[in-house]
């Protein structure tokens, strides 16, 4: 017998978990380099050309950096690119993207109460928001090219305020933020495909050439790295977002993704100027602790995507609403999950119901069938310490209720 659901999820773990490694080496390099560049010291001892170096210690050895603002005399041997940390975290987060939103629009990119599409149109919005995203943010660097880099950032946050609005106008809560991490990161990787590699291979060119480099290549490369620095704590915060109804589920979450990119700001502004040595900006952090509590604040605020008992049900849900056992199984997740799977959870000290997920009628329990049978048939990750005490019986008639529409196995 092989389970398809069980396959199908160890995709998405094995796509989730290279998401995560790419992402980590990715941000790990960007954010040393910046470190490194902004604590460059110039020296007498250094060679023509050179516009800083930094001693550093580490694993036991100590290592010498310098850097050439434009380029060094002569083409090293031995150059090492750093580009497939960010190709690698964006195409792998791309596959999430497939994987969990468009093959599974129904239950997570679409939300009929905010706008009823169909798969293909949401998944044709969703394309070409990503697309919009690269072209409005280039365009604007190229506007603002001789502007005060200030004016260029406020510019880039009046364009993901707009997102973060458009987003929940049209896609699920979770799907709103998800995506606006994408469209974020879709800049930060063109910024590495479109501009700062090319600009470097164009100074790789010249040097093997015998040509002296234009120095403005590196400055638009230096600031786009810039750029992508303070933009890194914001989407890793809405990348996580999905797990947390408090932050997707809220009226108000478009103000608290907006919000999220002024934390990401300030707190990079502190350890950017403290890598420099131009201070200890210690009021970076009263901001940043002034802005979360905001963000808590505005969480408060009714949960928007509860499902309606009377939604209509997706084409699977349907299915497993008909499936032999259906009855038996609305029982069970009653009498062991609704008491903190509800509008409004009975469980003591409990707000929201975990992950959004509402499991009061059999519509809604038939809508979250897949998930069902994942943590509370397959796996023993529901009710969480099995505090509801659900039988392995109870267990069994659930995997077999699930897999009653074939989709859950097949022979092999």
């Amino acid at each position: 017998m092989y389970d398809l659901a069980v396959m199908w999820e160890w995709v998405e773990i094995g796509v989730r978990w290279l998401h995560v490694i790419t992402a980590i080496a990715w941000i790990g390099s960007s954010f040393y380099f910046v470190a490194l560049d902004l604590g460059l010291r110039k020296t007498p001892s250094l060679p023509p050309l050179a516009h800083g170096e930094e001693w550093q210690v580490h694993g036991g050895g100590f290592y010498h950096i310098q850097k050439y603002l434009v380029a060094p005399e002569m083409m090293p041997e031995h150059l090492t690119w750093f580009k497939w940390e960010s190709y690698a975290t964006w195409l792998s987060g791309f596959a999430m993207l497939v994987l969990v939103y468009y093959l599974g629009a129904e239950m997570f990119l679409i939300d009929p109460q905010v706008m009823d599409l169909q798969v293909w149109q949401a998944v044709l919005i969703s394309l070409a928001s990503l697309a919009f995203g690269w072209l409005a943010y280039n365009t604007l660097c190229r506007v603002f090219v001789n502007a005060d880099q200030t004016v260029l950032m406020v510019a880039l946050f009046g364009v993901l305020v707009g997102m973060s609005w458009f987003y929940t106008q049209v896609f699920s809560g979770r799907a709103a933020l998800l995506h606006l991490g994408a469209f974020t990161a879709t800049i930060m990787s063109a910024n590495v495909f479109m501009i700062i590699m090319p600009n470097q291979r164009i100074v790789v060119a010249d040097l093997k050439a015998g040509r002296k480099p234009d120095p403005k290549y590196g400055k638009i490369a230096k600031q786009r790295s810039t750029h992508n620095n303070y933009l890194t704590l914001p989407v890793i915060f809405l990348m996580l977002s999905n797990h947390y109804p408090l932050i997707f589920a809220t009226e108000y979450n478009w103000i608290i993704a907006s919000l999220v990119f002024l934390m990401g700001v300030t707190i990079r502004h502190w350890f950017n100027t403290q890598h420099a040595r131009k201070g200890n900006p210690h009021w970076t952090w009263g901001v940043t602790a002034i802005l979360f509590l905001l963000i808590a604040w505005l969480s408060t605020a009714p949960l928007r995507t509860v499902p309606d008992p009377e939604a209509a049900l997706s084409g699977a849900a349907v299915q497993h609403a008909a499936a032999a056992g259906f009855d038996d199984v609305v029982g069970i997740v009653q009498g062991r999950c609704s008491m903190c799977h509800a509008a409004e959870p009975s469980w003591e000290g409990m707000v929201w119901p975990p992950k959004g997920v509402v499991l009061e009628t059999p519509a809604q329990i038939a809508q979250e069938a897949r998930r069902i049978y994942m943590q509370a048939g397959v796996s023993h990750a529901m009710p969480p310490g099995n505090l509801s005490y659900m039988e392995p019986e109870e267990r069994l008639a659930i995997i077999r209720w699930f897999r009653a529409t074939g989709q859950g196995a097949v022979e092999g």
